[in-house]
């Protein structure tokens, strides 16, 4: 019963982990639009190279958010393997990988909120103050 209920909370982990990932694919489809508008006071100076950097940062952590969903996914469909497997060493091994990935996801949370904190911080700096003429 106890392998039961801590398989239980690797499973939630899991989806957790996946739910943060959804979401973080979601505000980065919005992120990416927002650097790519018109919203930005033109006179600004390094604009440009800014955003750039910006969506660079975003091009390497999309990637990253992907690797990850792929090790999730993998990992999850290991965590049945808990129930067949006698040994304890076959545990001690995915809790062993699911540590690192643990490590793993929560770096590249913190990654994505400091870059995050980055961009919003810029942006609501040199967004138009001011209404377009037509």
């Amino acid at each position: 019963m106890v392998v039961q209920n801590k398989i239980e909370d690797l499973h939630i982990e899991l989806q957790n982990w996946k739910s943060h990932l959804q979401f973080i694919e979601d505000e980065m489809s919005f992120i990416q639009k927002l650097l790519n508008s018109y919203v930005f006071e033109p006179r600004t100076p390094n604009l440009f190279e800014r955003l750039e950097q910006f969506k660079q940062g975003f091009a390497e952590s999309k990637k990253e958010k992907e690797r990850l969903k792929k090790l999730i996914c993998g990992h999850e469909s290991h965590l049945g393997g808990i129930f067949e497997c006698t040994a304890k060493t076959c545990d001690d091994k995915y809790y062993e990988k699911h540590n690192k990935l643990q490590n793993r996801v929560s770096q590249f949370l913190d990654d994505y909120l400091n870059l995050k904190t980055k961009v919003y911080g810029y942006a609501g700096s040199v967004l138009k103050r001011r209404k377009p003429v037509d």
